[in-house]
């Protein structure tokens, strides 16, 4: 059975009200990935795109993003979506862009509720403890009431669509910070009561059920993350029906700065992998990153030491070769485990500023796409069939 293919998607590449008030009328964040620049010998910065600065919110962008996924062997685009006490934040993306593509029906998509902390660091100056220097924007602790209009919004807007992602008839909704979700909610006994009545709600809606996936990670990355000191116990007592990963640095804390090499982080996360699979009850669903360098988050005037995100190692050697390498070995080892409805998350669509994307740029092109098609999906030529079908979209 072929694995399903679910990707990340970063929608902070179209205009935003809340950024238009922080950062200015036209900010989008390729602002920072036009401006980076090498911070260490042989740092390949700015690393652009092959497309330009497109906007994700117009739905003929989204229809070429969306056809060039379904092109290559991807089968889901997992929106990081953001909801606050104050309302919904980046949701564009998703709600002009994905939902009024022409060809929404080729590419399933489904939620990770991003609930952590946004804090003001676009970019980032050096200091010593960036908890302290950068501002809290939105808080990622929510209340039970901004809960309960999320449950609603969520089942009406996304979970009736018919490119929902579904898992044996249950829409696909994933939790990103456990600590801030529990934080809001009050407790454990709370948070799972409220996600039972999120259960309820999607039953009467005439789904099966909610599938609810948790994030968990060994090493925090973002200022304000804090990993729980049991995820196990959290997953049973919250009642997760499966858990995966968002990024290999979530489980690898290395020495070496200001690079790592990519096949020995690719390592440490299969070792991670074991563990995970030994620890939980849950399935648990692999994932593949392509790339991390934060550093187009940094004031680039700033000396690049080694501080915490974003001032932070970068992976080297993270090749469409070495990538399809390491699809191809998750790929073999999920064929061949039990876990029900397999499917993988790969890092990212399209994480510029973290150095972790798929889309075409102008040094590899479409290589970590072909990578992707090359295992999981049609072993065609894609190039010509790509234009021919841009040109239709445009027409």
């Amino acid at each position: 059975m072929k694995p399903d293919v679910a990707v990340y998607y970063f929608p902070n590449y179209h205009s935003d009200a809340r950024n238009r008030r922080q950062h200015g009328a036209h900010w989008t964040e390729w602002e920072l990935v036009r401006r980076a620049e090498p911070r260490f010998e042989g740092h390949v910065q700015p690393r652009l795109p092959a497309w330009g600065e497109t906007d994700e919110a117009n739905p003929q962008v989204m229809a070429k993003k969306i056809h060039a996924a379904a092109e290559h062997g991807i089968d889901t685009f997992i929106f990081d979506w953001y909801w606050y006490n104050d309302g919904p934040f980046l949701q564009r993306g998703l709600d002009e862009g994905f939902l009024n593509a022409p060809n929404n029906d080729r590419l399933k998509f489904a939620l990770m509720w991003a609930n952590h902390d946004w804090l003001d660091i676009h970019p980032m100056k050096a200091c010593d403890n960036a908890l302290e220097n950068a501002t809290l924007l939105y808080p990622g602790a929510v209340t039970p009431e901004t809960f309960e209009t999320i449950m609603d919004h969520c089942i009406q807007k996304y979970f009736s669509h018919s490119s929902y992602w579904l898992l044996d008839g249950c829409p696909y909704f994933s939790v990103y910070e456990m600590t801030k979700l529990i934080a809001g909610f009050g407790s454990v006994e709370k948070t799972r009561e409220l996600f039972d009545r999120f259960r309820s709600k999607v039953k009467a809606a005439g789904f099966e059920d909610l599938h609810l996936n948790a994030v968990f990670w060994n090493n925090p990355i973002l200022p304000g993350e804090t990993a729980p000191t049991d995820s196990k116990q959290l997953a049973d007592a919250l009642g997760f029906d499966s858990v995966t990963s968002y990024v290999w640095i979530h489980h690898y804390g290395p020495d070496d700065f200001p690079c790592v090499e990519y096949n020995d982080i690719r390592d440490a996360y299969f070792a991670y992998w074991d563990e995970a699979v030994r620890k939980y009850d849950q399935p648990y669903y692999p994932n593949v990153t392509m790339g991390w360098d934060s550093s187009p988050r940094t004031v680039q005037s700033d000396s690049y030491e080694n501080r915490g995100y974003p001032f932070m190692y970068t992976i080297a050697n993270n090749t469409p070769e070495n990538f399809r390498n390491a699809l191809e070995m998750v790929k073999d080892r999920l064929e061949k485990s039990p876990v029900p409805n397999p499917f993988l998350t790969i890092n990212a669509w399209n994480e510029w500023t973290e150095g972790s994307y798929l889309e075409p740029d102008q040094i590899h092109g479409m290589g970590y796409l072909k990578a992707i098609r090359d295992v999981f999906g049609e072993s065609l030529d894609m190039d010509e069939k790509q234009n021919s079908a841009e040109q239709k979209i445009q027409a």
